[in-house]
């Protein structure tokens, strides 16, 4: 994390109704992705990353700036404006966000962002792991989870709260370690009704009975 990145804002649905309306923009949650996951850039730069118009992304981080989920960085040549995000992590309270159709929506479009962040993620760890950018140590240890357990919802809170905890502890751990390198974690707890299999369909079941491809 860059020395000037905070690491967590806590949205409140009420106090910050606007940033949330703003960030509900696709667009706008993937150029704040792409700056928390690749560092600082430019409109340009990050233009060419999206398949955007320059004007586009610099209007859209504008917006951002705005409502402070970005900040001007410190530039290389006096040309063009760089862009760097302010936080690590935008978290908030699924309790509080069910209070109105505006901080729900944001949640709908987040989530549904990270599931394409994942796909793309996928798509380039493959392509690193067969062009060689990344060394067989790291084949064994990647992978992803695709599990059903049955939990209560005190279980499942401190699931959550287990790996917050020895996630911090691990990147810590990690920080001047010359090997570490950025790794896409995605976690998802979603409970789901049981279903009346005379006239509904199932939800989406494991592609195997404990499919994690992970060691």
């Amino acid at each position: 994390m860059p020395s000037d990145e905070q690491p967590r804002r806590v949205l409140d649905p009420e106090r910050d109704a606007a940033a949330l309306k703003a960030l509900t923009h696709p667009l706008r949650i993937r150029l704040l992705g792409l700056l928390r996951q690749d560092g600082p850039a430019t409109a340009s730069e990050l233009a060419v990353r999206t398949g955007e118009s320059s004007a586009s992304t610099s209007y859209h981080l504008r917006v951002l700036a705005k409502y402070a989920f970005v900040a001007e960085a410190e530039h290389r040549d006096g040309r063009e404006r760089r862009w760097r995000a302010v936080h690590a992590v935008t978290s908030w309270s699924n309790t509080a966000m069910e209070a109105s159709p505006g901080s729900r929506a944001y949640v709908s479009v987040s989530r549904r962002a990270q599931v394409e962040h994942l796909e793309a993620s996928l798509a380039r760890h493959e392509a690193d792991v067969a062009e060689g950018r990344l060394g067989q140590e790291w084949v064994e240890p990647s992978g992803i989870s695709d599990l059903a357990p049955r939990l209560t919802p005190e279980s499942l809170t401190e699931l959550g709260e287990v790996l917050d905890r020895k996630l911090e502890e691990l990147t810590a751990r990690d920080a001047r370690d010359p090997r570490a390198t950025q790794v896409i974690l995605l976690t998802a707890g979603l409970p789901l009704a049981p279903r009346d299999h005379g006239t509904e369909p199932d939800a989406p079941s494991p592609t195997a009975p404990h499919a994690d491809d992970a060691s």
